[in-house]
């Protein structure tokens, strides 16, 4: 009963600890502005299922897909596999889902088979990233806690993965033993293999089994609560996070209202614009209170992979512009201003701003608005539309711009068009 008591302690401090950080992010999330995202729901539904359930996007790099396939497939199922270990802890039984039969023998197996290709997986990626050392792994905004933060992911997996093959490597001896309470259930087909080299006093494999158990179960807990503060919270908002992709066509821009009803109310004197509560909003964004909420959301669903970074043509050339950068500054601004809530209230002011505090000017204007970054996201990211509100607070509120661009705004503004040619020469051309 002690250690049953102890696993319901132990599973409920971590639900509500989990439940806790969530709730903490979706407070942040929704600090953006208001946008509606509901439109074309079977479309929707389809983009979701293409991208974040079938993991299509992730096929452009075929082996590095496969491998993120391996493990995402593998752990999702293996932790089916959670269900029976949360009733034997519950209720002090063993192999509860036993009375299964071969289908249970077949659930086991194939478990360990995933197991084994997720531990495979897991040291592959710490290869790339540590001894091959991968061109898309680094940059500026690599350092210190984003390179830990991907290995400790990857070592908490081999370690969970090994726990779970030499509990069931022990559980095989205990069986072959008669040992009470390990009834003959399951099919061991990796496990089997590495029992040879596990004690074969009954007392010893018992201490191990149960080790192994609560380490599994324990380290799944703490990785539930781990992934909130970690860019692998991906792994809960990539599928929300497709579904409120933006499905218009690449290169189309949004229009503010306000504006749109100026140029309207010029160009039709009897327009008359609809009234609005409050206070006139801020052109563009100065920080990130002022992007919408699925901006914000796109932050926290970031994976930190750097395929983004790797396809702009701007950082391909040496500009100082990361995509990947984008998203960890909005994401590390917008988990700054919600601790100064937590700490201050909600009306509290540091001084900072995402402008200028986190992301510069050189990096925004480096952007060529291809779309390079948003078509390579895995889970549909769109960084394009960060940089380009915080592009139209420089240009709306401060009328702070390139040479370049205030020449262009020159002669849209007096020539009606970005060159320099007068209205009247522009059929010149038709005589030469």
């Amino acid at each position: 009963m002690l250690g049953q008591l102890l696993f319901v302690l132990i599973a409920a401090a971590a639900i509500w600890l989990f439940t806790r950080n969530v709730m903490k992010i979706r407070r942040n999330i929704m600090l953006g502005k208001d946008i509606d995202r509901t439109d074309h729901t079977a479309e929707r539904w389809k983009t979701m299922a293409r991208v974040a359930l079938g993991q299509s996007k992730m096929m452009v790099r075929p082996i590095a897909g496969f491998l993120h396939i391996l493990i995402y497939v593998g752990f999702v199922i293996i932790n089916i596999e959670m269900l029976e270990i949360v009733i034997d802890g519950i209720f002090g039984t063993h192999r509860i889902f036993s009375f299964l039969g071969s289908f249970y023998g077949f659930l086991i197996g194939s478990f360990e088979f995933l197991a084994l290709g997720v531990l495979t997986a897991c040291v592959v990626f710490l290869i790339r990233r540590n001894i091959i050392h991968l061109k898309r792994f680094s940059g500026v905004e690599m350092k210190g806690w984003p390179v830990s933060d991907a290995n400790y992911i990857l070592i908490a997996e081999i370690l969970l993965m090994t726990a779970f093959l030499t509990m069931n490597a022990a559980d095989y001896k205990l069986q072959l033993l008669g040992a009470h309470h390990y009834i003959q259930a399951g099919s061991f087909p990796v496990s089997a293999a590495i029992a040879a080299i596990l004690p074969d006093s009954e007392t010893a494999l018992i201490f191990v089994e149960r080790l192994c158990w609560w380490s599994h179960i324990v380290g799944i807990f703490a990785f539930l609560n781990y992934i909130p503060y970690s860019k692998h919270f991906h792994i809960v908002l990539a599928f929300p996070n497709t579904w409120y992709s933006n499905l218009n066509k690449k290169g189309k821009f949004t229009n503010m209202q306000s504006v749109t009803n100026e140029v309207k109310a010029m160009l039709d004197p009897s327009f008359t614009p609809p009234a609005t509560d409050g206070a006139p909003g801020r052109f563009g964004a100065k920080d990130v209170t002022d992007l919408n909420w699925v901006n914000l959301m796109n932050a926290y669903s970031c994976t930190e992979c750097g395929r983004c970074t790797s396809n702009c043509p701007a950082n391909m050339t040496g500009k100082l512009l990361s995509p990947r950068k984008i998203m960890m500054d909005t994401r590390d601004r917008l988990e700054e201003v919600g601790k100064n809530i937590d700490k201050h209230g909600k009306d509290y002011q540091d001084g900072k701003a995402l402008l200028g505090d986190y992301i510069t000017q050189e990096e925004l204007w480096a952007c060529t608005t291809c779309n390079a970054c948003t078509e390579a996201c895995p889970v549909n990211i769109d960084p394009l539309a960060i940089i380009v509100e915080l592009r139209r607070y420089l240009v709306m509120e401060e009328s702070n711009a390139p040479a370049s661009i205030n020449n262009m705004f020159g002669n849209v503004e007096n020539n009606q068009a970005p060159w320099k040619y007068s209205p009247s020469d522009r059929t010149n051309w038709i005589n030469n």
